[in-house]
């Protein structure tokens, strides 16, 4: 069935250009000796067929393409379903009188080989607290896991089932720098139960940083923005490019948002994926501040020519920023009804790196590591200067 439409696909420019060249030859060949058409009206009429012409081209391409991306999407979808699982499990909890009670949870996850052995990957957030673990794979067949790696400040969390190896059939991952706005991508996981459910969309924006609850004060960085709809249940699966490789791992939506969602890239898989399977943990880099990305609104109200680039609100005593000699504000503002600090090192650099937003400053920090040295160039006092900090771990 395919075959033949394909076929009929492919003559179809075949008989557009017999057809074409059929009006015009009788446009030229035949004319009446009552109506005859002179030059410049038989020149309106080719330019008008052209115009035509182009048009159906145009149409025909738009066709071709879309049957492509379609036939190419259920490829896609062929081809990974089998490495995609539905992760489940309880969530114990007790009440005031001391009784246990449990409350069933839902995700996604996806097996990958980057150590040598088939693992699964998910969420942090997804298997945190979890008794009577497993994942089911789209066969139906489930399989109870243990938890070898978790790092809730990137909401990951590696698994290892005890399932057959001919289960365990790993997904190719790419790196997400590759990634640009506007690029396709594929998501597939189990919203609400419903398993193995794909949906697509494109990349929003890249190097977000996010707020969760696992994550505490600090954020989750170099998140990329999808329009790709997911939901609870979604949590864990694999984002997937245009070529059916991972790119990254849907992890959170804003509620009551439309087609805003959001996914860990898969160069924070890659980068704690070895050290989550050897010591179960990640540590992360930590400078020691908070910041305020600096607009427009905000330099007029503190009087300041610069409208981008981090505004350093606190420095955490005795932290790397601190023993660095980076400068938080001393006198407070509102701005639009937020209070922030003014007076502080407004940082625009790191390495030479620009950052315009604390989203910017994260997702550069997260690709670092403790007791590595950044220059930071920062604006203070109405001069730019360069600071070295040492990066230490996170507490």
């Amino acid at each position: 069935m395919g075959s033949a439409s394909a076929s009929r696909a492919s003559m179809f420019p075949l008989l557009l250009m017999l057809f074409v060249t059929g009006m015009y030859a009788g446009l030229l060949f035949t004319s009446s000796p009552q109506a005859p058409l002179n030059e410049t009206a038989l020149t309106q009429r080719i330019g008008a067929l052209e115009s035509q012409v182009a048009a159906l081209q145009s149409q025909l391409n738009e066709m071709q393409a879309r049957n492509l991306t379609v036939q190419s999407m259920n490829q896609i979808y062929l081809s990974v379903r089998d490495s995609i699982v539905t992760v489940g499990g309880l969530v114990p909890s007790t009440d005031l009188l001391g009784r246990v009670s449990y409350s069933s949870v839902i995700g996604s996850g996806f097996v990958v080989n980057l150590s040598g052995e088939p693992l699964i990957v998910t969420n942090f957030h997804v298997v945190s607290g979890v008794v009577n673990g497993s994942v089911t794979f789209v066969d139906g067949e489930a399989y109870p896991f243990e938890v070898i790696g978790l790092d809730k400040y990137s909401d990951l969390a590696i698994l290892r089932a005890s399932a057959p190896a001919e289960k365990l059939v790993p997904l190719s991952i790419a790196s997400s720098s590759g990634l640009r706005v506007g690029d396709l991508v594929i998501a597939i996981g189990n919203p609400y139960g419903l398993e193995s459910t794909m949906t697509s969309g494109i990349v929003s924006q890249l190097n977000r940083a996010i707020q969760t609850e696992t994550a505490g004060n600090f954020s989750i960085a170099g998140i990329i923005q999808i329009t790709a709809p997911i939901n609870p249940g979604n949590s864990g699966g694999p984002l997937l490019d245009s070529q059916g490789r991972v790119v990254g791992i849907t992890t959170a939506i804003i509620t009551g948002s439309q087609n805003v969602g959001f996914a860990i890239p898969s160069d924070t898989i890659i980068r704690e994926f070895t050290t989550l399977v050897e010591t179960g943990g990640y540590v992360h880099p930590y400078m020691g501040i908070t910041g305020y990305s600096l607009n427009y609104a905000a330099a007029s109200a503190m009087g300041l020519n610069q409208t981008w680039g981090v505004l350093v609100q606190t420095v955490i005593s005795g932290g790397p920023a601190d023993r660095a000699g980076i400068r938080g504000g001393s006198q407070s503002v509102t701005v639009g009804g937020d209070k922030i600090r003014a007076g502080g090192d407004i940082i625009l650099y790191m390495d030479g790196i620009k950052v315009k937003s604390m989203d910017e400053l994260s997702s550069y920090l997260v690709t670092c590591h403790p007791g590595q040295e950044l220059t930071l160039t920062v604006l203070r006092e109405g001069s730019v200067r360069e600071v070295r900090v040492t990066l230490g771990a996170r507490p």
